[in-house]
């Protein structure tokens, strides 16, 4: 670590600081306010942007900031995800600038080949009030934003992208990530990283500009009958009471200068706090067998189907029969808000020695206040029944509260050797990484919305993977088995469909990362077509290398993953049909056997037609996809 000398200090008005590739250059600007500008390839991406933080009983720091010293220092490593979603290694190269300032503050700045960051670092001895964060980002005309708009500092963050102009999204209120761009020039996504014991970020716009807004500490609120959705009856006028000697949430900027480099953007995970889990050998991803979406509608059985204990055997057989390692128990299986209050067709002790005998693993739904309510004892019963993991639910705020309950529920699920999937929940911002047992989580409009909703089209399957997959896994549950195209949807909520082709929900299990993979659909379904199983028996929910092939939001993906020496090539398009030629000199020279599940030859009029066929190629060859509009793909690659 390099320290600037006093008498460079004393002149030190602007600071550089420089990606190690020197394409992102960050100027701050030490004046009456302290601001900074970012550049990209020497042309000005983010215009002088004010910072500061206002503290009760301290007042506003960052204004007439008194610079004391300035620190640089360069790191070069690799990182290790137990759950890699990309690759099973991540190079974390930066170079950083931290500047101390009279008042027992500093703020860190960092520089990556693919974004920049900054935070602020108190040094106080003892409890504070953040009374606000000024969070601004001041940005050249022209941009164009995709917009999660939520007019609520109280969400789920599932929100449908709009795309307008920034200007134009003047006075409305966002969730994060947020894209901004202009066509073929370069992307920049607006998000945060370790938002530990504080609230999260909102943004919204104010001509060409996005401004910060964060949720006040809740001091009171109620919960629905069933322990699930808060009313917030009265906030504090402060958003943080927190200790004062700690670093703060990292404020991030993506960019990227096409859009395939924002599929390939780990920023997020390595801002995330080190990992505090030192044993993580027992945290197993795998595919999940899930009941919510499909209403329990099995058929050809003896039984009635239901929440009962028949038709979670008939699930934990389904799982063991083609590998697949969990199964969830959803809403239901307790009665109202008491998690001891078991649902009395649910013989719970007998299904979780029925799971163990087939090697199944069971993973239990909880509404979040209903768990909170008897937290201690209710984990300890999850634990000594064997439960594999929890997934929690309708927790639908990010202040600093429910923040730091997220991190309780994390941690000791860890201790308990829980896995974790939380859903109502605010978007990842790292804690993948310091609690790798959170496989996955929500935060997006995902596929239970065509239950109800007819706006979940594959545009919006196609803008997710660019914007809310670049922070973190995403829990969009996919394998619908009843397919529409376009004019045949229909919104119906016990009976279910997606829209676009059965490849294009085949193909998600390779584009979409999440350690923890659903298949939403009735098993009774999928066991009606063994050629389906035999595929998504055998995908992997884990990647140790990704190519970017061809990608271009909102309209198509293409690309290839590895798992071991097995690769997966995948592609998915909106309504519009396309054909794509993929060189494959990638792979290694030799032969190789593709297992292909493509779109059928009617799959635009009837879009649960798919053909399954094998084909020997080497890597001299060129492997043409035909795509259905709404149409997917996904090929097998096994070395012969």
């Amino acid at each position: 670590m390099y320290i600037l000398s006093l008498s460079q200090i004393v002149v030190a008005k602007n600071i550089h600081l420089q990606s190690p590739d020197a394409r992102i250059e960050v100027n701050i600007d030490i004046n009456d306010v302290l601001t900074y500008s970012v550049s990209y390839n020497k042309k000005q991406i983010i215009l002088l942007s004010p910072i500061s933080m206002t503290l009760e009983k301290y007042g506003q720091i960052g204004k007439n900031p008194e610079l004391v010293n300035v620190h640089t220092d360069t790191a070069d490593r690799v990182l290790y995800p137990v759950a890699p979603v990309k690759s099973k290694s991540i190079r974390d190269n930066y170079n950083e600038t931290i500047l101390d300032f009279k008042g027992s503050y500093s703020i860190a700045f960092r520089a990556y080949d693919d974004g920049i960051a900054y935070r602020f670092i108190l040094d106080i001895d003892k409890k504070i009030k953040i009374n606000r964060e000024e969070v601004h980002y001041n940005f050249p005309k022209g941009l164009k934003i995709y917009f999660p708009s939520e007019p609520n500092l109280v969400s789920h963050y599932e929100a449908y992208y709009d795309y307008a102009e920034l200007k134009d999204v003047n006075g409305k209120q966002c969730l994060l990530p947020v894209l901004l761009l202009k066509e073929d020039d370069v992307r920049m996504l607006i998000t945060e990283a370790d938002i530990n014991d504080y609230p999260g970020l909102y943004l919204y716009g104010s001509n060409n500009s996005l401004i910060g807004r964060h949720p006040n500490r809740v001091l009171k609120y109620s919960t629905d009958e069933k322990g699930l959705v808060s009313t917030i009856i009265k906030r504090g006028d402060y958003i943080a009471e927190t200790n004062g000697k700690r670093t703060y949430p990292w404020r991030v900027v993506v960019i990227a200068e096409n859009d395939a480099d924002l599929l390939m953007n780990e920023l997020v995970y390595k801002l995330g706090r080190e990992q505090e889990i030192k044993d993580t050998s027992w945290i197993k991803p795998g595919k999940v067998a899930w009941d919510w979406y499909n209403a329990n509608n099995i058929y050809g059985v003896d039984f009635r189907a239901g929440i009962n204990t028949n038709t979670y055997k008939y699930y934990i057989d389904f799982a063991s029969q083609y590998n697949l390692q969990y199964v969830i128990f959803d809403e239901g299986w307790y009665v109202g808000r008491d998690v001891f209050k078991i649902n009395p067709d649910m013989n719970v002790d007998e299904l979780f020695k029925y799971a163990k005998q087939k090697n199944v693993g069971i993973i239990l739904w909880v509404g979040w206040k209903a768990f909170d309510d008897k937290f201690e004892d209710a984990i300890r019963q999850f634990a000594s029944w064997g439960a594999a993991g929890i997934k929690v639910d309708f927790m639908m705020r990010d202040d600093q509260d429910m923040v730091n309950y997220f991190e309780k529920i994390a941690k000791e699920a860890a201790k308990h050797h829980m896995l974790v999937d939380f859903h109502g929940s605010y978007k990842p911002d790292g804690m993948q990484r310091t609690y790798p047992n959170v496989l996955t989580r929500e935060g997006l409009k995902g596929l239970e919305n065509n239950k109800w909703d007819d706006r979940l089209t594959p545009e919006h399957c196609l803008t997710l993977p660019f914007i809310r997959m670049v922070v973190g896994p995403m829990d969009f549950t996919p394998g619908a088995m009843r397919n529409a195209q376009q004019e045949d949807f229909q919104k119906i909520f016990n009976c279910p469909m997606s829209q676009g082709t059965r490849c294009m929900q085949l193909a998600m299990y390779v584009i979409y990362e999440s350690p923890l993979q659903m298949l939403a659909d009735s098993p009774s379904t999928y066991m009606s077509e063994p050629e389906i199983m035999d595929y998504l028996s055998k995908v992997p929910t884990v990647w140790d290398e990704t190519k970017i092939i061809k990608a271009k939001i909102s309209d198509y993906i293409v690309l290839a993953r590895r798992n071991g020496s097995e690769w997966y090539v995948a592609a998915m398009t909106d309504w519009t049909p396309r054909d794509f030629e993929i060189d494959l000199s990638f792979f290694k020279d030799g032969n190789y056997q593709l297992d292909i599940y493509q779109d059928g030859i009617n799959a635009d009029r009837y879009a649960e037609d798919y053909k399954h066929l094998k084909k020997d190629v080497t890597n001299k060859d060129t492997l043409k996809i035909k795509l259905a509009p709404a149409g997917g793909f996904v090929a097998r690659f096994r070395k012969i």
